[in-house]
């Protein structure tokens, strides 16, 4: 099938200013999710997951290990999700994922990065039916063991695609833990996924020339800069 999806690993920061941007978005990343759900690993799935792809992403377990510290105390700042979608060049879907203690600032600096790129910001449901909602995993094993693993812990596989003996399997969001959990229980805890993630895959991919990627990745380059943006989704072809 050959969806698009991004894998974190090349998103890793090579510059100290940009491994800081990095370290930022994780420690508040990781602060709600331990405030919210608990700042115990093995009581709170997410927070247990989110912290070994910060790992993977090399950030310092200091960083990971104050995050938590801090939302143990209970008070500090009260960051929500916010949710933006617009279209980049060509027609391109963008989806910007935040956590923001001041959502009038966020938009307007969101708005201001599409407003300078020459792009438009929609409302919320713009552009998200576009896409899909999906669980990924990327590992190398036998496809038939996967799949049967999957289907006996009753976990709703959208798709798998093998190559070279490296599987990708894309489930709904919401089977996420599910999914993973039969995936160790039958490989072992000490598995190897190259891909562990929830994404916005696009149902269509929009190509774009050289005038339009030096505006999509000026566009990417603001959205990544702002403190308040986690994660960014799109539909371009570069």
């Amino acid at each position: 099938m050959g969806r698009a999806y991004q894998n974190r690993k090349e998103s890793i920061a090579k510059t100290s200013d940009a491994k800081a941007k990095v370290y930022s978005k994780y420690g508040r990343e990781l602060y709600v999710c331990a405030k919210s759900g608990g700042v115990e690993p093995e009581g709170n799935l997410a927070l247990r997951s989110l912290i070994e792809k910060a790992k993977k992403d090399q950030v310092p377990s200091h960083v990971i290990e104050k995050a938590i510290e801090k939302a143990k105390g209970g008070g500090g700042e009260d960051f929500a999700p916010a949710r933006y979608e617009g279209f980049g060049p060509a027609g391109s879907m963008v989806i910007v994922d935040c956590l923001t203690d001041n959502p009038n600032r966020t938009i307007g600096d969101v708005r201001q990065c599409f407003t300078k790129t020459k792009c438009k910001l929609g409302v919320q449901g713009t552009v998200s039916h576009m896409f899909d909602h999906y669980a990924i995993f990327v590992l190398e094993a036998d496809e038939e063991e996967i799949l049967e693993a999957l289907l006996m812990a009753d976990v709703d596989v959208a798709d798998i695609e093998n190559e070279d003996g490296k599987i990708t399997i894309f489930a709904p969001d919401t089977e996420y833990f599910k999914a993973k959990q039969a995936i160790l229980d039958t490989l072992g805890d000490d598995t190897e996924l190259e891909v562990d993630d929830v994404q916005f895959i696009p149902q269509i991919t929009h190509p774009l020339n050289s005038e339009e990627v030096e505006r999509f990745e000026k566009l990417m380059f603001m959205l990544n800069d702002l403190d308040d943006v986690q994660k960014v989704y799109y539909s371009a072809e570069i």
